[in-house]
């Protein structure tokens, strides 16, 4: 995908900012706020800084020929020819392109509860694009879309209590019994998987990490009380071994799967696992090896398969294929 050129609308903002005979000359702050109130709805320069602005002029006198100036006396910015417009300089058909699938993309958030408050910045974005009038890419592209957004609510201040090591509680639904138990938990890392939220924590009642989702939990309260990381957690590894959402401390196991060669192609260019490799070809089937953590992720991601799939290693996971697929044929 061409690469998304989103400083070419705050280029547009600023052409307008100088070009506006009604407040002529504005200063590299009013740029500033008229780009961040325009995109983001706010000037607190959370968003946009004044280096930016700098080198968007710097880009618009290189790239767009535009003849800024600053006058001292007046202590802001103009134009040497006052028939200067860098909207005269349409766009391309790739930065059209871009600009247009960026949007989508945000387009499929805008109603997620933690995203709603750029929900007006993502609209202005899809509105100066024209996507909604002229481009009609939504004939020819589908995105996936959110299934359900349940527990997002809890997104924001999960995330919050995660940077600042607060302890947080609440009451989770056990998926067999539906019941409903109070935890107590240091929040240590969120992720998503296959468009559910889930919190991956350290509990402090059963001294071990857990894992949780977003969608089970009830009544969630934020405390004062902080904890300290435990020193064994490394965000960047924890899912080293994973497939899916299930990992933790349990060693990762050497797996070898015998593939037909249909479903060889399919595995071959999508990977169940980064370190999924190829150790034999033939003409009628393939072995691949990967070194995962056994997991229902895993055992289902086989199963999907069908007959196309056959476990060589290890026993213990053989077994398990085998007695799920007994199950189903009975």
């Amino acid at each position: 995908m061409p690469h998304i050129k989103n400083a070419l609308i705050r280029y547009r903002i600023i052409d307008k900012c100088i070009r506006n005979k009604y407040k002529p000359f504005p200063s590299k702050r009013d740029l500033r706020e008229a780009c961040e109130e325009s995109l983001y709805g706010s000037i607190d320069g959370a968003h946009i800084c004044d280096s930016t602005i700098e080198k968007d002029m710097y880009a618009m006198r290189e790239e767009h020929d535009a003849p800024i100036k600053y006058s001292k006396r007046e202590k802001g910015y103009y134009y040497e020819d006052p028939d200067f417009s860098i909207n005269d300089i349409p766009l391309t058909d790739e930065d059209r392109e871009a600009l247009s699938f960026a949007a989508q993309t945000l387009m499929q958030f805008k109603d997620v509860a933690m995203f709603k408050q750029f929900g007006s910045a993502i609209d202005k974005i899809a509105d100066r694009i024209e996507l909604s009038g002229e481009d009609d890419s939504d004939q020819f592209i589908q995105f996936e879309t959110t299934a359900s957004d349940g527990g997002s609510e809890f997104l924001a201040p999960l995330l919050e209590a995660t940077k600042l090591n607060q302890i947080v509680t609440f009451d989770y639904a056990s998926f067999v019994s539906g019941e409903l138990k109070p935890r107590k938990v240091l929040p240590l890392l969120l992720k998503q998987y296959r468009n559910r939220w889930y919190l991956i924590s350290f509990d402090l009642n059963k001294a071990d990490y857990i894992t949780y989702a977003f969608d089970r939990m009830e009544d969630l309260e934020v405390l004062k009380e902080t904890k300290k990381r435990p020193e064994g957690f490394n965000s960047d590894n924890y899912f080293k071994h994973a497939i899916g959402i299930t990992s933790g401390n349990d060693d990762p196991s050497e797996i070898e799967l015998k593939v037909n060669t249909v479903a060889a192609k399919y595995l071959d260019s999508l990977p169940l696992h980064s370190s999924q490799k190829v150790k034999e070809m033939c003409e009628d089937h393939f072995i691949f090896t990967l070194k995962v953590t056994i997991s229902e992720e895993l055992i289902r991601e086989i199963l999907s398969y069908g007959g196309e799939i056959q476990v060589l290693k290890p026993e213990s996971l053989k077994k398990e294929i085998k007695k799920r697929a007994q199950r189903m044929l009975s």
